[in-house]
């Protein structure tokens, strides 16, 4: 039995629900995990994260907090728990998409990428050994072995040659992560990245190397880039049939409610995405009747509550009319009420689909109301 991941529940397909344990609580997945990006997912207080949203586990940025706050002052916290008060599951990325979308002002080398910071345009250096450091300084429970994220659309030579790069650098993450035990009491469990891009073979190849690698979980990158969505789940359901089935699949930056559901009914049991929260500051609300904007003129006088079938306390406390004048005055609590309802709403979509899971109807279910959280309210 695996002491990390364990599997509960599998379907008659590829849908399936476990527990991921780690040294700061369990993870009942499949999961969603909301983005916090320089240690605060934006707008949303901690205690509402912990105690009406009911996430299980947050994301910290690699890159951003290696700018700023810097590792020195994480360190003197104690690591990212201690300094966002968190005491609940952490995962970081390993600042690889962020470096590589810098494609400005920054230079790649085998050795690592040479680049400029978006605060102030000092130059900093990331390696392989460096990305790790820094992640180890954080503290995350999970964290991702630095991979080159290649763009779509891309050129079958430049995915290959990034998938290489990628392959390369896992070997180094591992070998740094070996001569470098934790630093803080926490064990901490690395994910090597899938890259290929949208070319079955080479996310074949990749699949398999990272296979290989016999690392605590895995994840699939490059995906949700700007590629269609049919040719986003093609590539996932072909990893996923080679990803080893007793550790979890983390399929990175996805997506909408519909990309959710149907990313675990392809065997995925982690994803996480800044979506409900940039989309909810626009004043875009998702439910399980269709998506709302909130500042359309036809809620002006509705005084229904934000979402009869929501399960946040802003669903109940605020009305459709109030958090749309909320919007139209620009004023914050619009955003902020708007964030905590999206993120409440992912929570209980991907608890419910697991409740689905364990009931043996997923995909019956998944059918069901698919249609309707497309809906344009």
């Amino acid at each position: 039995m695996n002491p990390f991941f364990q599997i509960e529940k599998t379907t008659e397909s590829k849908a399936r629900a476990g527990i991921i344990s780690t040294d700061h609580g369990k993870i009942e997945t499949p999961i969603f995990m909301p983005v916090g990006t320089v240690a605060s997912v934006k707008t949303v207080h901690q205690s509402e994260l912990r105690e009406d949203i009911k996430a299980q586990i947050i994301l910290g940025n690699t890159y951003h907090l290696y700018l700023r706050p810097a590792m020195e002052v994480m360190q003197n916290a104690g690591g990212l728990h201690k300094f966002m008060n968190w005491d609940l599951p952490i995962l970081t990325d390993s600042g690889g998409f962020q470096v590589f979308s810098l494609s400005d002002s920054r230079k790649m080398t085998e050795e690592g990428v040479k680049f400029k910071s978006h605060i102030d345009g000092s130059y900093h250096f990331i390696s392989p050994e460096k990305s790790m450091e820094i992640q180890r300084q954080i503290g995350a429970d999970i964290f991702m072995a630095f991979d080159e994220c290649t763009a779509y659309p891309s050129t079958y030579t430049q995915a290959k040659l990034s998938m290489e790069m990628t392959h390369r650098w896992l070997k180094r993450c591992i070998k740094w992560c070996e001569e470098n035990p934790e630093i803080y009491a926490h064990r901490q469990h690395l994910f090597p990245i899938v890259q290929g891009s949208t070319f079955s073979d080479l996310r074949k190849i990749s699949a398999e190397f990272i296979s290989e690698q016999n690392c605590d979980g895995n994840a699939i990158g490059g995906l949700s880039v700007g590629e269609p969505e049919d040719e986003m789940y093609r590539i996932t359901d072909e990893v996923t049939d080679i990803l080893p089935k007793e550790k979890p699949r983390y399929l990175m930056g996805v997506g909408t409610p519909w990309n959710i559901l149907e990313s675990i009914g392809l065997g995925i049991d982690m994803m996480d995405c800044v979506l409900p929260t940039r989309n909810a500051r626009n004043g875009m609300l998702f439910t399980w009747k269709g998506v709302i904007n909130i500042k359309n003129e036809k809620w002006k006088n509705d005084f229904s509550p934000l979402d009869e079938f929501g399960k946040s306390y802003v669903d109940r406390d605020y009305s459709k009319a109030y958090v749309r004048h909320l919007f139209v005055s620009r004023e914050y609590l619009g955003k902020q009420i708007a964030s905590v309802h999206n993120l409440a709403f992912y929570l209980d979509l991907v608890k419910t689909a697991r409740q689905h899971i364990l009931a043996g109807d997923f995909y019956q279910w998944k059918n069901s109301v698919l249609p309707e959280l497309k809906n344009r309210l």
